[in-house]
């Protein structure tokens, strides 16, 4: 199994905690830090001593999302280590929780849609900057963000592309609070115990039903985006977008 150096796993008071910790790339996401993320993720969901999984990063940046220069390793027709975590991510039966304070970036905000519970400090920022790199949204986000925030918000977020706050993230329903307490992993860590302790049976069960009415429209979205977006990213203006990019 092939494991990353920059995510820390461990497992307390019934919680698994995956920690992105490259700090050097505020913590861009490259193919082993997906595989890592993706085989804790399945690891979690047979495991009797993981009720709740907790995502987090470091406190100035949760993702400031892919490491662009994974992308032009990227083999066509294949699933990319992405999509992997993301369809994995999606699949988990386990209630998945997350802890955001700086940059959330692309994926670092899209992965929110897939959690079930999510929180971020004052200090927060969010940003989905697809179409300015001339590519298009990833991880289900065109389904799930209009299902959250409605399409003229959704709209703005992705056709700008623009920086926001944790205040508008919370008023878009990306997330379920701010906490102004400090550390905001230790805040989201406090939650994670307290859902541990609740009967396991009954929160996979009450996930499941959540999930259900579009959990197979989901995967589809996450696997026509993935199409779309591996064709964009051969075009003109996206190698010239990504060049502009890593200057």
């Amino acid at each position: 199994m092939t494991t990353s150096p920059y995510i820390d796993i461990s497992v307390t008071d019934k919680v698994m905690t995956i920690r992105m910790n490259r700090p050097e790339k505020k913590n861009a996401i490259n193919k082993d830090m997906y595989h890592t993320m993706r085989a804790a993720l399945n690891d979690a969901d047979g495991r009797d001593d993981v009720h709740v999984i907790l995502l987090c990063g470091l406190e100035d940046s949760f993702t400031v999302g892919n490491d662009l220069a994974d992308f032009n390793t990227r083999k066509d027709g294949e699933l990319s280590p992405g999509v992997q975590f993301l369809l994995a991510l999606h699949k988990a039966q386990k209630p998945i929780i997350a802890a955001v304070s700086g940059y959330a970036v692309g994926i670092g905000t899209t992965v929110l849609f897939h959690c079930d519970l999510a929180y971020a400090s004052d200090t927060a920022r969010f940003r989905m900057p697809f179409i300015n790199l001339g590519i298009c949204p990833e991880a289900g986000s065109t389904l799930l963000l209009p299902n959250m925030c409605g399409h003229t918000k959704a709209a703005e977020l992705f056709m700008f592309g623009d920086f926001f706050d944790a205040a508008e993230a919370k008023a878009c329903n990306i997330i379920n609070a701010i906490s102004d307490e400090g550390d905001v992993t230790s805040y989201a860590h406090e939650k994670a115990v307290l859902l541990a302790q609740k009967p396991l049976s009954a929160l996979i069960e009450t996930k499941r039903l959540m999930k259900a009415t579009h959990h197979a429209a989901t995967e589809d979205r996450i696997l026509e985006e993935m199409e779309i977006f591996g064709r964009l990213l051969k075009s003109e203006d996206s190698q010239n977008a990504r060049k502009a990019a890593l200057k």
